[in-house]
């Protein structure tokens, strides 16, 4: 990912069910409404993604800094914190919070895929505490996805190009981008906050 602007915590309760939380960074926290960087992030209307590099809609500062959330640090965020019945996958509670959290990793696509699907021993000893968290994810990601299915919800697994660039930055050849388990897990978490909120 460009940005870490997103956070997922979870936790299996006494009665089975999951405790999942989706934690946003809380940009407006920082920007008032009608002030210059408002303004300008309205113009912009997002941010852009280029095959090397992104343009923010708001100042590295905030994008990359403050608003940022890395790990081992206090961070600013808007919290969707949802109990999912662990059979049904519905949601039987939910809390909203504005809160603080401090992320314990930074995770990429590729490492959670080596531990979910390929069960890379190296990657699983790296990561070897937060292994049980992945897998708990795992499990609520197929409940979820599943009954998304038989609610008649459409599949669109297409593939994405990525760009590869050579050493001066130039396009050398475009390639199909894998979506891999990982990616659709916080897809699949991200789609149910939504709903929830």
């Amino acid at each position: 990912a460009r940005d870490f602007d997103d956070a997922i915590s979870i936790e299996r309760l006494p009665n089975g069910n999951f405790w999942l939380g989706v934690h946003i960074a809380d940009v407006a926290h920082y920007v008032d409404e009608g002030s210059a960087l408002d303004v300008e992030a309205y113009d912009r209307g997002t941010s852009v993604y280029f095959p090397d590099r992104a343009v923010h809609m708001f100042p590295a500062e905030l994008a990359t800094g403050l608003c940022s959330l890395n790990p081992h640090v206090d961070r600013l965020v808007q919290s969707c914190i949802m109990e999912v019945d662990r059979r049904s996958g519905r949601v039987v509670r939910y809390e909203l919070h504005d809160g603080v959290i401090h992320s314990q990793a930074r995770m990429t696509y590729t490492a959670v895929n080596a531990i979910l699907t390929e069960r890379d021993a190296d990657v699983m000893l790296q990561y070897h505490e937060f292994v049980p968290m992945f897998e708990r994810m795992h499990e609520l990601f197929e409940t979820l996805h599943e009954r998304r299915r038989r609610r008649g919800s459409i599949d669109f697994d297409l593939k994405e190009s990525e760009f590869v660039l050579d050493d001066a930055g130039q396009v050398e050849a475009v390639v199909a981008a894998e979506r891999n388990v990982a990616h659709r897990l916080i897809e699949e978490f991200m789609l149910l906050a939504n709903e929830t909120v």
